[in-house]
Parts: C-alpha cells; sequence; structure tokens
C-alpha cells in the first residue's frame, strides 16, 4: 500500500492491524504468571472495588449426643480498596510520513503504541513485588503509589497483624539471602510456621510458584533447584532431587526496575514462593488496551501540524489484601 495515496479511513484500517500486532508481541508475564488474580470490571460500574477476607475456623467441635452443634465462628479480614487509573501514550502520523512513503518509520510507531500500555500494566503489577518492602513507591509520573497491605503493612514484612487474634506472622526471609538449597527450605519453614488464619489458627497453603528476577545466577539457581537430576549438594548422584515438579518457575523480568522501568540492581536477587490459589494481589481491569483511531470532530488531524493522531488508552487498578500468600528474600543479606 502506498501512503502518499492512502484515505484516513484506510490507512486507520491498516494502522489497528499493525498497532494490534505490537500488542499481540507483548509478553505479559506478570499478569500471566498466576501471582495476580484479574477481574474484569464492568462500565458504568463506579471507579473504585473494595476487595476483603473472610476466614473460618479451621476445625469443626465436639457434639455429643443430642447436643446442639457449634456454631462456627467467622472473622472478617482486613480490607483493601482498589481505585482505577488510566494510562494514554499519543503519536501523531505527520504528512510526511505519509506522502514520502515512510513505511518503515510508521511501522515502528504504530508497533511501539501497541506495546506501551500492557507494558506499563505489567510493570505496575511487577512494582507490587519490587517495592514489597516499602509502604510506598513514587512512580514515574510522580504519583505515590500505596503498596501497602489491609493491615496498613507493606507486603514483604516481620511482622504482619491479624484481625481476630494478637499473633504476628513474618513473610520475608530472615537476612534475606540469596536463592540456594537451603534458602528455598528456609522459606518453606516460613510457610510451615508462619501462615495462620484471621483467628491465629496455623493454614495449610499449597505454594507451587517460585519466583525470580531474570539476574542469570538467580535464575540459573532456580533452574538447579528445580531440574537437576539428584540432589545439588551430593555428590551422589543417585539421591534423589525432592524439588522437582514442585514448583513452577516464573521469571519476572520486571521485578529489578525502578520506578521508570530502567534497570535496578539493587533487586536483581530478589525471589520468593507463592501460594498461587491464596493470592490477594488483584488486577481489576476497567478497560484493556485499545487504540484510540481520528474520527471526524475528534481532531484526528491537527489544523496547524496536518498529523494524524493515534493513541493507546488502558484504565485499571492494582491492590493487595494480605501477605500470608508470599514468602520473599531480597537477597541482599541485609537483615
Amino acid at each position: 500500500m502506498e501512503l502518499n495515496t492512502v484515505s484516513q479511513s484506510d490507512f486507520t484500517k491498516l494502522a489497528k492491524v499493525i498497532w494490534l500486532k505490537g500488542l499481540n508481541s507483548v509478553p505479559q508475564v506478570m499478569r500471566g504468571s498466576g501471582i495476580v488474580k484479574e477481574m474484569p470490571i464492568a462500565k458504568h460500574s463506579g471507579n473504585t472495588r473494595e476487595f476483603s477476607e473472610i476466614d473460618g475456623e479451621e476445625y469443626a467441635k465436639r457434639k455429643g449426643e443430642s447436643d446442639q452443634a457449634e456454631r462456627a465462628k467467622v472473622q472478617q479480614g482486613y480490607t483493601k480498596t482498589m481505585k482505577k487509573y488510566r494510562v494514554a501514550n499519543d503519536i501523531g502520523i505527520s504528512f510526511e510520513m505519509r506522502d514520502e512513503n515512510k513505511y518503515p518509520e510508521v511501522m515502528n510507531k504504530l508497533t511501539a503504541l501497541g506495546k506501551q500500555a500492557p507494558n506499563r500494566m505489567d510493570l505496575d503489577l511487577a512494582h507490587r513485588l519490587s517495592f514489597a518492602t516499602a509502604t510506598t513507591y513514587t512512580d514515574m509520573d510522580g504519583v505515590t503509589v500505596d503498596t501497602t497491605c489491609g493491615d496498613s503493612l507493606q507486603l514483604a514484612y516481620s511482622a504482619h497483624t491479624l484481625k481476630g487474634s494478637s499473633t504476628t506472622f513474618r513473610n520475608r526471609l530472615s537476612n534475606n539471602p540469596q536463592l540456594s538449597q537451603g534458602a528455598l527450605e528456609s522459606a518453606e519453614k516460613l510457610a510451615v510456621e508462619e501462615t495462620f488464619n484471621q483467628f491465629g489458627e496455623k493454614m495449610t497453603m499449597s505454594f507451587d510458584i517460585l519466583f525470580t528476577t531474570d539476574d542469570p545466577n538467580t535464575r540459573n539457581m532456580a533452574k538447579y533447584i528445580l531440574q537437576s537430576t539428584s540432589n545439588m549438594d551430593q555428590a551422589n548422584a543417585g539421591v534423589t532431587n525432592v524439588y522437582q515438579g514442585s514448583y513452577k518457575h516464573i521469571v519476572l523480568p520486571r521485578l529489578a526496575t525502578d520506578k521508570d522501568g530502567a534497570v535496578d540492581s539493587t533487586k536483581k536477587k530478589y525471589w520468593g514462593i507463592v501460594s498461587s490459589s491464596y493470592s490477594t494481589l488483584y488486577l481489576g481491569v476497567w478497560e484493556e488496551a485499545r487504540l484510540k483511531t481520528p474520527k471526524p470532530l475528534n481532531a484526528g488531524e491537527e489544523f496547524s501540524t496536518d498529523d494524524w493522531n493515534y493513541g493507546v488508552r488502558a484504565g485499571y487498578g492494582v491492590v493487595t489484601v494480605s501477605a500470608p500468600w508470599i514468602k520473599l528474600s531480597t537477597g541482599d543479606g541485609v537483615a
């Protein structure tokens, strides 16, 4: 197709195809990791959603002959409100690009536009783990993002509280070791000894995900632990590796990043284990990433520049209600 002869309506049809190629090429690793629970939000239903936990007792009580059964206790857990926000970018396809048939430049602009909203969504999700040791962070737009759980504490902490008990629990590994077989066993020990319901009763959670950054040493260590055909700490090759098949290894390429999505080497050793079925990291999607195209009366062509304007729009919210489902280490050896 010659760009110098194409009409705006025909170019918009082409733009949608190119934009979708960019959109579909994006691996939204965090969104599809199993760590996040996603909820589509209906239009015209407000810009907030409230999430909370309700726990019942773990155990039934004795019942004597003809005695009335005990009424099971139910405890409302913590509550967290998700707020919608929108992200957007615009580009202009210049008169010169069209008139001079600069097809590669047009392709690059539109495919890049297709990636920007889903990339931002995935970055915002990953930053709930990147900034798990803080109660807030300031994002690339200068907005202060609340990263606390319902107990007003950061996601990774040494003394999370419960609503129906004075018991506290830890989900950040002591001394924050780098990933190793021994460190993984320490995380599993936390899962066994520091996982409670709101009554302070021990809960049994199945931790099925081991996540790491894309740091080669940390990533490969996870592979050694999970895929070695024998216990990696044993010289005897006939010793069974007890970790084979225990976890799904998820590499999160945006985990070790700063607020702008640039490399943050201080986070490169982050790792942890997650119970996907008990995760309370929620993504609410009000508006999936979409292409905004020129239309009559929407200033699709700028009078002064002759540009045809195209944009990407998306609307969503992220919130974390509680913390028992994740055990995390920053891998920096700091207590």
